[in-house]
């Protein structure tokens, strides 16, 4: 019991902060899982499956709740929302199979590596207009937007979110500012309903593996949904600008987990 109530406050934390940039707090949930809960200093989980199907559990319980606040707000943009979250589903299901393939060194290296390079990329950006373009100025309803490149590079993202269990939002949100021009504010809350789709498919993939623990996975996803109310209304009063610096310093910080798990 004491277990299930901090991991329940722990999810607060971490679903206010995944809410509030749009990735959903795998990028937390699995390094926390893995430092504590695995062998030599837990035995909750097993092996790296495990940590990944029990963590996308939690992302997917914080994105539901996420879209729910946003779509309050009319910040989702379903005209690329229902097409960039179809195109995650196949590659969701296609990595929650292939997961053990790309858990070597040489892959966290590389994919650590381009992290950090991006991140670099987005904050010396984060003062360009496209980084701080306003949602007054922006029409869900009525703005263009290239679907085709949308929906590829969706498809990529439902393929990292779920053998990576992360969450695809650390790659979506960025996708979208800075590739299809949507305002910092739409893409978040665009990205929390893509997020929601491409879970839910990896969730029932992995929990067909048996690779989700369940009572972490609880505790933790249902403190994560209370904390997505609270990221969407921080969200709400921030800055486009502090929104995207946010997430580039996310991103390197992740990117220096994945090379530090390559070398060592």
């Amino acid at each position: 019991m004491i277990e299930f109530i901090e991991l329940f406050v722990v999810g607060i934390g971490i679903g206010t902060f995944g809410a509030m940039v749009g990735i959903g707090g795998g990028m937390i949930m699995v390094p926390l899982f893995m430092l504590t809960m695995m062998p030599p200093n837990g035995n909750t989980f097993s092996n790296v499956q495990q940590v990944i199907g029990t963590s996308l559990f939690g992302v997917f319980l914080n994105a539901i709740s996420g879209t729910w606040a946003y779509i309050r707000q009319h910040k989702v943009m379903f005209r690329a929302a229902t097409p960039f979250a179809l195109a995650t589903v196949p590659g969701a299901f296609l990595g929650s199979y292939i997961t053990e393939y790309f858990s070597g060194n040489s892959f966290s290296l590389i994919f650590g590596t381009a992290l950090c390079i991006l991140a670099i990329i987005m904050y010396s950006k984060s003062r360009s207009k496209k980084a701080t373009a306003s949602v007054e100025n922006f029409s869900v309803e009525t703005a263009k937007f290239n679907v085709t490149l949308g929906v590829c590079l969706s498809f990529l993202v439902g393929f990292l979110s779920s053998i990576l269990g992360i969450g695809g939002g650390v790659i979506h949100v960025p996708m979208m500012v800075f590739i299809l021009g949507f305002p910092a504010h739409i893409a978040v809350a665009t990205s929390t309903f893509v997020l929601m789709v491409s879970s839910m498919v990896g969730v029932v993939s992995h929990a067909y593996l048996n690779h989700i623990v369940w009572v972490p996975a609880i505790a933790i996803g249902c403190g994560a949904m209370v904390g997505a109310q609270i990221g969407a209304m921080l969200s709400k009063k921030s800055r486009p600008r502090v929104i995207i610096v946010i997430l580039s310093c996310v991103m390197f910080v992740l990117g220096g987990q994945f090379i530090y798990r390559g070398l060592f």
